[in-house]
């Protein structure tokens, strides 16, 4: 084996994602005796072994372990010189990674997904979703090249642009006190039972900001995951929580047992911007999505 190859790095970080060599496989378009062979060769070369062969699964040796992430960073290096050869060559097409949060993207995307591709035909958009945390951890990593989240967050080595500005609303049961303003005061809430997404959402802290100066009963035995489940448990009449604007309409805008109001002026908004690292190949494309985004979200 004169060098290691590109594909059996691919191979190597499919079992550790899959850990098992058939899945592994399947993932990567080959045939099972064809990944192991080449694993197996891969690590002739190397003299150590990377991959504990079990009847079921397959482990990662410490040294496995190690190498695959480096061959990670490697994969995605490769990625990126054909990204920087097509920036060049035509820097609104081609592949971009575009990560959103989760009380965002669902939430977003049907209004400006449309806009993008007409906007950007020859682009092509890669969605995912991730908290803030692990959105980071990829940006760094360049395992993404542009988030959609929640500011401020300046992070070393990345670049961020405010792109909207999304109004709180206040969902209650349909039979609750509320329900007969118009709309709501901060000091209205006082008192009342808040139901919160689970820690590790920044949505959580923006609620717990907005109501800050008055005193909230955070219901103790519940923490939801995802914006549908607080939705559900305020219909259901568990207490009361606060949405974005965004979450509030379309498909969402009437859900059986829930009313939602807007709060008085000034509203409390959260700041949605665009991050990517300072390094990017594709600053470009990062700032027209940012422009389509900023100019069709509300």
């Amino acid at each position: 084996m004169a060098d290691i190859k590109l594909k059996d790095l691919r191979y190597l970080i499919a079992v550790a994602d899959t850990g098992h060599f058939g899945k592994a496989a399947e993932r990567c378009f080959v045939s099972q005796p064809t990944l192991s062979a080449q694993l197996k060769k891969l690590e002739d070369y190397l003299g150590v072994p990377l991959v504990e062969r079990q009847p079921r699964n397959a482990l990662l040796t410490p040294a496995g372990a190690e190498i695959v992430a480096r061959a990670r960073r490697i994969v995605e290096a490769s990625h990126e010189v054909v990204e920087i050869a097509r920036a060049h060559r035509d820097p609104l097409a081609g592949r971009l990674r575009v990560a959103f949060l989760p009380t965002i993207g669902p939430y977003l995307l049907p209004f400006v997904a449309p806009k993008l591709h007409k906007a950007l035909p020859r682009l092509e958009l890669m969605l995912y979703e991730y908290q803030t945390a692990p959105m980071l951890e990829k940006l760094h990593a360049g395992e993404i090249d542009m988030g959609v989240l929640a500011l401020p967050v300046e992070p070393d080595g990345l670049e961020s642009k405010r792109l909207y500005d999304e109004p709180f609303m206040i969902a209650m049961p349909e039979q609750h006190a509320l329900t007969s303003k118009k709309s709501i005061k901060i000091d209205d809430l006082a008192d009342v039972t808040l139901l919160l997404l689970e820690d590790g959402h920044c949505l959580r802290d923006q609620a717990l900001d907005v109501c800050g100066r008055i005193s909230v009963n955070e219901k103790q035995d519940f923490r939801a995951t995802s914006i549908e489940t607080l939705r559900q448990m305020v219909a259901a009449g568990s207490g009361l929580t606060l949405l974005p604007e965004l979450a509030t309409r379309g498909a969402y805008a009437n859900v059986r047992g829930l009313v939602v109001k807007p709060f008085v002026k000034p509203t409390p908004t959260r700041t949605i911007g665009a991050i990517w690292r300072k390094s990017s190949a594709r600053t470009v494309a990062i700032a027209a999505v940012g422009k389509v985004i900023a100019e069709h979200a509300l």
